[in-house]
């Protein structure tokens, strides 16, 4: 196992051979990346809004991260007549920040091994259930034990397929304000057509803080919070750099399944993707009809939008990439050489079993794998599903309450979730997804796997099942809580489609436990026969949206006849004429500030042009990141910020699944370029006083 593969933990840092890291250029220690006592690069990385990665750049709380991971932030503070997200923000102090309401950023304290304390109390005679139970007593007792009286949240998880346990201790703060954000123009260029392709040019970057009390404890927002004072910040590098110079990244990437079966890929690419892929590109099209009608739809959906095609695009990627590089036959290979290891005689009574039981696994929850597909696209799109559920709970708990001061406080809760729901709503647009989402979902489902409710259900109540509903708009929902009644809250058709597939639901999952249980077994003892088998290989553990720092180069891809270079020949990096190249006026996905156009054409590059004269945009890693690595801090070996990690290739979409050595890569926005649009394109040079700036 090659250190620039795998996503490594923190404390398993010093299990790779540190001289060789050090032969390819990394300057620090393992105490310097990780330390529990003395600041370490850890300390300037944050998790962002839960879903991406961001840096601390100053020492007064700037943070970094890309802008399709502050869009959703951007979006919901922009209106028609302050359309931050197209025409762009920049705070020219600090009374200028903006609060971005909802979202909050991740430190990480420490994290500490538990394997020894969790599996001295398991052991392979357990059901999945008894095992099940012993260890979440465990994680609610490491819990309690680390968070110092609710001072920090300590989440504890299961690594190595189960075989291992970590629990990480963190500190939230939900004080992050807003403080530049280039035009979409810029920070989305290229669109959907240059997403996962290289090469590209796209200026993926927006600006926040972070503000705490004045004791640097976290604090809800307060116009008399301050900005945070990290322990740590990472300079930033203007030097240039080429292929083969070290490179490394940390962030909090999401999920990988790297050690998952030629059985379950061929299902995902065969039968669960698929499905994915038709139910998201549905959803696109409702929300697109009405987004191109109306500003302030296309603002209110703009996030929802980005983040279904940004999905659906990986999925069909992965499906091609996985047939393209013969990802299954490759795993089947190395289950064939597990299966001989297995059924040796010390080894058979444990592990020989264990694949065939996996295999049948997926033959018998093949079904239930599509309905999860399609299930999981209508229940996220289609959001008069979960508005039913969820407030038709909350208006039943009010009106049963029998205390008045409680009755009243459930009232005020209510009015709070009804008014966060509905602030950005469009309920033309939502009752034609839910007609559209639940019927691709009667259409492609339709077997004991699917919901009997919505196999059962008239069709034709679904052209305008919302608009008499209770739920249907916020003036509806309001009024019902001003006058509620509950045979007509019973009666709703709109609750009934929705508690009525909730339902199924639970029964649906209920009916699958015991498979579920039988294959989480088996994938647990899957794994710890691989790491038997190959005592002298060091195995890393799959992402699961914990801290990781990944090792590699900077590095090059092989030039490809069916793309445009723009003249780079060194295929590892693009420039500012290549994205000047690419502009056309007006395209949503390819136009471009006027003002860039001139910068460009006049060639005023500052102090951020690259020795060789052109000024960088984007560059090439072979760093192995995956979602939730976007705005990752992509540093030198000195540990200084030399860009963002931004994309993946579209040639190694299968990279979630496995490696692919020659062909993945990593697409980093460079930090020059970053500096240059907030410098020399927005005028807010002033934010560099704070940065430590390396040249």
């Amino acid at each position: 196992m090659r250190a620039d593969e795998g996503m490594w933990l923190m404390m398993l840092i010093k299990r790779l051979n540190g001289q060789d890291l050090q032969k390819k250029g990394l300057k620090l220690t393992a105490e310097e990346i990780y330390s529990v006592n003395n600041s370490s690069l850890k300390d300037a990385i944050v998790q962002f809004g839960g879903g991406c990665t961001a840096e601390i750049v100053s020492k007064e709380g700037l943070i970094f991260t890309n802008h399709h991971c502050g869009y959703g932030s951007i979006a919901a503070l922009s209106t028609p007549e302050h359309d931050y997200l197209t025409n762009g923000f920049w705070a020219k102090n600090n009374k200028e920040e903006l609060s971005a309401k909802g979202l909050s950023v991740r430190f990480l304290v420490r994290m500490d091994d538990v394997t020894s304390r969790i599996n001295a109390k398991l052991n392979n005679s357990m059901t999945a259930k008894e095992r099940r139970d012993i260890i979440d007593t465990e994680y609610k007792a490491i819990q309690t034990e680390n968070s110092e009286n609710g001072k920090y949240t300590v989440v504890v998880r299961d690594f190595f397929n189960g075989n291992e346990f970590y629990y990480f201790v963190y500190q939230d703060f939900k004080d992050v304000r807003l403080v530049g954000t280039p035009p979409n123009s810029i920070g989305k260029f290229g669109g959907d057509t240059d997403n996962w392709e290289w090469p590209r040019h796209t200026g993926d970057f927006s600006v926040f803080r972070v503000y705490s009390d004045a004791n640097g404890n976290p604090a809800e927002y307060s116009p008399n919070n301050v900005p945070y004072k990290p322990k740590h910040h990472l300079p930033i590098s203007l030097k240039p750099f080429k292929p083969g110079d070290f490179a490394m990244i940390m962030g909090y990437p999401g999920r990988t399944n790297r050690y998952l079966t030629s059985y379950g890929i061929s299902q995902m690419v065969n039968k669960d993707y698929p499905g994915w892929v038709e139910a998201s590109k549905t959803a696109m099209d409702v929300m697109k009809t009405y987004m191109d009608r109306d500003q302030a739809t296309k603002l209110n959906y703009a996030s929802q939008y980005a983040s279904v095609a940004n999905y659906w695009k990986n999925r069909q990627g992965t499906i091609d990439s996985v047939i393209k590089n013969g990802t299954i036959q490759d795993k089947e290979k190395l289950e064939q050489a597990f299966q001989n290891w297995a059924d040796k005689s010390e080894n058979k009574e444990l592990y020989g079993n264990v694949l065939s039981e996996m295999k049948d696994y997926y033959r018998t929850t093949s079904a239930r794998g599509v309905e999860r597909n399609y299930a999981a696209q209508m229940t996220r799109n289609a959001k008069y599903i979960p508005y039913a559920i969820n407030l038709g709970s909350m208006f039943k708990d009010y009106m049963k309450e029998p205390d008045a001061a409680k009755k009243a406080e459930l009232k005020k809760k209510a009015a709070e979730r009804i008014d966060a729901m509905y602030e950005k709503f469009n309920p033309a647009l939502e009752q034609e997804m839910l007609k559209e989402m639940v019927s691709l979902y009667r259409a492609r489902v339709r077997n004991a796997a699917g919901s009997p409710y919505l196999q059962t259900i008239n069709p034709a109540l679904l052209d305008d099942v919302a608009k008499n509903s209770i739920f249907a708009t916020r003036n509806s929902a309001m009024g019902f809580l001003n006058n509620p009644d509950a045979e007509k809250l019973s009666n709703d058709a709109l609750l009934k489609i929705a508690t009525g597939y909730s339902t199924d639901s639970k029964n649906l999952t209920d009916k699958y436990t015991a498979d579920d249980d039988k294959f989480s077994i088996s994938n647990r003892l899957y794994f710890d026969g691989l790491r038997k088998s190959h005592p002298k290989q060091e195995f890393y553990p799959d992402a699961n949206s914990t801290m990781r720092v990944t090792f590699g180069k900077i590095a090059t891809l092989p030039v490809r006849n069916d793309r445009d270079y723009h003249g780079v020949k060194n295929n590892f990096y693009t420039d500012l004429d290549g994205m000047v190249a690419k502009y056309k006026k007006g395209d949503e996905e390819f136009d471009l500030p006027q003002r860039l156009l001139d910068l460009a054409k006049a060639r005023d590059y500052g102090q951020y042009a690259d020795p060789a004269g052109y000024l960088p945009v984007n560059f090439l890693s072979d760093n192995d990141i995956t979602g939730g690595n976007s705005g990752s801090p992509i540093m030198n070996g000195n540990g200084e910020l030399i860009g963002l990690a931004f994309d993946g290739n579209s040639e190694a979409l299968s990279g979630d699944i496995v490696f692919e050595e020659e062909w993945q890569k990593t697409i980093n926005v460079d930090s020059r370029f970053v500096l240059w649009v907030i410098d020399k394109f927005s005028g807010a040079g002033h934010l560099l006083n704070e940065m430590t700036i390396v040249k």
